[in-house]
């Protein structure tokens, strides 16, 4: 976990305002007392998770894919190929929906505007170490510099964000 008190306080927030602004037929599925607070939502999206991500295409179609998914400082991250339908969606129109979903359990969704990080920025220096610290056990310590690098990462800055245990789990 790499939230500090301040990034939990945000976040906290966001679930409440987004909950207060949520019509009735998501506050009857994600109920009041379903709800997770900012410190429960962290620790189950604690490592990587597999998120599915929706961009818009020119058409106004939305296009859904899963990826990986990082939780770094209250704000949920991804990365995708540089050349991706995604990245180039994300560049023209960087309106996103994001969604974890644990099978009946708990679902957790954002709404939001993708911004692109850069790794290499200094000022970015804690996401990547954030990224060798989750990746380099799996793919070797070399993966940053030979992968990482490559890829387009975002950040979603949130509008909207919702989690609850579900009636099922």
């Amino acid at each position: 976990m790499h939230e500090t008190a301040d990034d939990l306080r945000d976040l906290q927030r966001l679930l409440d305002e987004s909950r207060s602004g949520a019509g009735g037929h998501l506050r009857e599925v994600f109920a009041d007392d379903l709800a997770l607070t900012a410190e429960e939502a962290v620790a189950l999206l604690d490592g990587i998770r597999i998120i599915a991500v929706s961009t818009v295409s020119a058409a106004g179609d939305p296009i859904v894919a899963p990826v990986d998914g990082i939780l770094y400082r209250g704000s949920l991250h991804f990365g995708t190929s540089r050349g991706s339908v995604r990245a180039r969606h994300l560049a023209a129109r960087p309106t996103v929906s994001a969604a974890w979903i644990d099978g009946e359990r708990f679902a957790i969704v954002v709404h939001g505007r993708a911004v692109r990080v850069d790794i290499d920025d200094p000022a970015r220096s804690g996401f990547r170490a954030c990224l060798v610290e989750l990746y380099a056990p799996r793919f070797g310590a070399g993966w940053i510099d030979d992968v990482a690098v490559s890829a387009a990462w975002f950040r979603i800055e949130p509008r909207k964000l919702f989690a609850s245990r579900l009636l099922g789990g």
